[in-house]
């Protein structure tokens, strides 16, 4: 009878005991599940059930942060807390990954490039490499916009989520992106024997040891988008990744695994290994461009050519975006005492109501070619022309004309709104100095 009685008041224990961590996982479940819900009702707007189909695929990053602490922080900018970033939400005129949906300069040129009434296919195709989800949930696509202008997308860009879930790439070629994405719960990544964890499954890629892979949205890096490998004796066995993720050891999870694997970073700004540059002097050849100029003169003109160059880095310098960037091409001709004889100016880059609209053009700079540009000058008349000069810069976005600027500027709701608009137009279109070359005549 003693033993009986143990044994049921053991079995009472543990079946309370059941029940109250039940009560406890509830709770905290219910807790969770309301604080995501506060989360998403900022100022006054509420969670809506597509929110909750996108993210069913697309889990958010805060989620992956549980274990992945280290990539997590580097991808939203956490450990780069640098003034740019803080203002514009750019590391080095790059914007980070994390920032893709919440940076105001996207905000801001989304909203003057749709003042151009651009079609429902041309925006969905905007969004695909800015909003992965919207390849696999394009009904969502004018939600998703609307949000954005609004400044509070309930939904996240580029996440952890959209990279890992991309399983394979096109192996032809076509329009942007070539991504494919494979909705489910395995993530795919760069190891071939990942941890085993309750979370979700994993599996090894290759396309994340390939050049293929961020190609597949920065298409203008590349000249041919479905190689895995770079082109050129210099890059022979480099990638993308071994100058735009740095290399460590460690675990990906921060929290445990194996300490000697090779983890990059996550934050894929501009060069972030200087040393590369520094050590190899044929990269640091190849990395810039540069102009040559071919030029004949005569009593009342010079003309000839402008040769821009890069080498056979496979780069469209400078930064990441393969359709936004402006350059311009100053040719200047003097005499001997450095007064400005003739001067022409040519602008290279697609205009707001030009863009995504038929195929993309390649940029204007472009790694192992050379842009050839023509000019003439007209000489006054009794003057000696004694030298030619070029000067190449470049902008990272279009300047929109007045009108459409006015236009997009009318669509916000405040002053303070349209002065921070005016402040990033500003900012993102100056001119920036990349290379010039004088010749005497």
């Amino acid at each position: 009878m003693r033993v009986r009685r143990m044994l049921t008041k053991r079995r009472i224990a543990a079946t309370c005991l059941v029940l109250l961590l039940f009560g406890v996982i509830a709770f905290y479940q219910d807790r969770a599940v309301a604080q995501k819900a506060d989360g998403q009702a900022l100022n006054g707007q509420a969670s809506d059930g597509w929110v909750g189909e996108i993210e069913q695929v697309f889990i958010r990053s805060e989620e992956c942060k549980q274990c992945h602490d280290r990539h997590y922080e580097e991808w939203k900018g956490a450990r780069e807390q640098t003034p740019d970033l803080k203002t514009f939400g750019r590391v080095d005129a790059a914007l980070l990954h994390g920032t893709s949906l919440e940076s105001p300069v996207f905000r801001t040129v989304l909203g003057v490039w749709l003042q151009t009434n651009p079609t429902a296919e041309e925006r969905k195709r905007c969004l695909s490499c800015h909003v992965p989800a919207t390849t696999v949930f394009p009904q969502h696509a004018e939600k998703i916009t609307a949000q954005i202008l609004s400044g509070q997308s309930q939904i996240e860009g580029i996440g952890c989520a959209s990279c890992h879930l991309i399983k394979s790439v096109e192996t032809t070629m076509g329009p942007p992106p070539t991504f494919k994405i494979e909705p489910g719960k395995t993530m795919h990544g760069p190891y071939a024997d990942p941890e085993e964890n309750l979370v979700h499954p994993a599996v090894q890629s290759p396309l994340f040891r390939g050049a293929n892979y961020c190609a597949s949205c920065h298409f203008d890096k590349v000249k041919d988008v479905t190689q895995k490998d770079l082109p050129g004796e210099i890059l022979q066995g480099t990638i993308c990744q071994d100058c735009h993720m740095e290399q460590s050891t460690g675990s990906s999870t921060s929290k445990r695994g194996a300490m000697t694997r090779s983890i990059g970073r996550h934050y894929f700004r501009g060069v972030v290994i200087p040393g590369i540059l520094l050590k190899n002097r044929n990269l640091q050849a190849e990395w810039m461009p540069r102009i040559d100029i071919d030029s004949t003169k005569s009593a009342d003109k010079v003309e000839g050519t402008a040769l821009v160059k890069v080498g056979s880095l496979p780069h469209s310098f400078p930064d990441g975006d393969p359709v936004l960037k402006q350059f311009t091409l100053a040719i200047t001709v003097k005499n001997a005492q450095g007064k400005v004889l003739a001067q022409e100016t040519k602008q290279f880059g697609l205009p707001y109501d030009k863009i995504l609209r038929g195929p993309i053009p390649d940029p204007f700079i472009k790694g192992g070619n050379t842009r050839k540009v023509p000019f003439s000058l007209a000489v006054p008349g009794g003057a000696a022309a004694a030298s030619v000069e070029a000067v190449l810069t470049y902008s990272l976005i279009p300047t929109p004309e007045p009108a459409l600027k006015d236009k997009y500027l009318a669509t916000l709701k405040d002053d303070k709104e349209r002065e921070k608009a005016k402040k990033i137009l500003d900012e993102y279109t100056q001119p920036r100095m990349l290379t010039y070359r004088a010749k005497n005549l």
